[in-house]
């Protein structure tokens, strides 16, 4: 590829005129306009102005194809320790607890403040669950399964139905179709009707910060979305949500009236929702990662190559118990929350040419990157 035509695409892509791209059987489709086909690589200052252009540290290296994820796993610990995931337990229901609080002694003009603090910790409670639905809580199973329950009640979060739906998307992280989790929006697609156009325009637009409650109602409450094998679990998580719905409002309301339960419950929750479409869409999507067909797709690359590393304020690091450190997590599901950063450093020692991070929010201007970025949910 000549100079002037990378120049072309370069500028193209900060003008942003493109937001989707057509799909063909063996093609890759990209996130945005501007490709990120192998032949780029060998360029180091068009990946340096690349990632200049969309404010990422770097864009690492493809992946040489034949690296394994084994690899990459051999490299990263795992062990579960049972003090650290009980102390995360602690914290989160501490700091979940002094929102609450603040939200029953806040003046109305310092609710925004509560509420953004109480949906923070929420976010810290879905972690809670979200490393018992990896077996990375407890080394027993029977533990992980009731805390994990209990962690998502609260989000209203059926528990079996959204470890199934999550455990295939780790399986096919970037995978065009077949990822639950995230992909991009076909052309055709969106030509299809005036109405879904409207419909993608506003929930791809200023809906998007809530685009995580439309996944939460299509995946998790829909019995044709499961095996026959995983029915009997997927009520029982149902009659758990649902049941939760039947005492916990009712008494909310009875407290606080339905002004109590909006203060109390539906603001931190639509808070909570905000944190998910935005870590997601910021873990998943960037002009340069590529959503491949299931015939082209690999694993390590998929998991290495394709999420990306986020720096967010310490605050909202230490409530969502490091979520944030995405790589090493998509790389082994397996690895506790508290081993992420340790991973993280041993990722970048070991494969850092291929690994690559995002700036810091306040250095890298995250409302333009998101206008820049073909948005998604989680």
């Amino acid at each position: 590829i000549q100079h002037s035509t990378r120049d072309r695409l370069l500028v193209e892509g900060e003008k942003h005129k493109k937001w989707l791209v057509p799909m063909r059987s063996t093609r890759t489709v990209q996130a945005v306009a501007v490709p990120a086909a192998p032949s780029f690589a060998d360029s180091a200052e068009f990946w340096k102005h690349l990632a200049e252009s969309y404010g990422f540290r770097k864009i690492g290296e493809p992946l040489p194809g034949n690296v394994t994820l084994k690899d990459i796993l051999d490299t990263l610990p795992k062990r579960i320790d049972n003090v650290k995931a009980w102390k995360a337990v602690l914290k989160t229901v501490t700091s979940y607890a002094l929102g609450l609080f603040m939200i029953s002694k806040a003046p109305w003009y310092l609710l925004p403040f509560a509420w953004a603090w109480t949906g923070t910790a929420a976010t810290g409670v879905f972690v809670i669950g979200h490393d018992c639905a990896h077996k990375t809580f407890s080394k027993n199973k029977l533990v992980e399964d009731i805390v994990g329950t209990l962690a998502f009640l609260p989000l209203i979060y059926p528990y079996e139905p959204w470890r199934f739906k999550h455990d295939w998307h780790h399986a096919r992280t970037n995978m065009l179709v077949e990822d639950t989790a995230w992909h991009p929006v076909r052309e055709e697609e969106f030509d299809s009707s005036p109405v879904l156009r409207k419909a993608i325009i506003f929930g791809y637009g200023p809906f998007r910060p809530w685009m995580s409650i439309a996944h939460w109602l299509i995946w998790h409450f829909d019995l044709k979305k499961f095996r026959p094998n995983q029915i009997q679990r997927v009520k029982i998580s149902w009659a758990c949500v649902f049941g939760f719905m039947a005492i916990g409002w009712p008494l909310i309301i009875y407290k606080a009236g339905i002004m109590g339960w909006i203060k109390f419950w539906l603001m931190p929750w639509l808070g909570y929702h905000f944190c998910m479409s935005t870590f997601t869409m910021m873990h998943h999507t960037a002009p340069h990662i590529p959503f491949k067909s299931s015939d082209e797709w690999n694993a390590a690359q998929a998991q290495l190559n394709g999420t990306i590393h986020c720096d967010y304020p310490c605050w909202i690091e230490i409530l969502c118990h490091d979520i944030n450190v995405h790589i090493p997590h998509h790389v082994s599901a397996r690895i506790p929350h508290y081993n992420l950063r340790v991973a993280h450093e041993s990722l970048q020692e070991n494969w850092g040419k291929v690994a690559f991070d995002k700036l810091a929010p306040g250095e890298s201007q995250p409302v333009t990157f998101l206008k820049r970025a073909m948005p998604g949910y989680a």
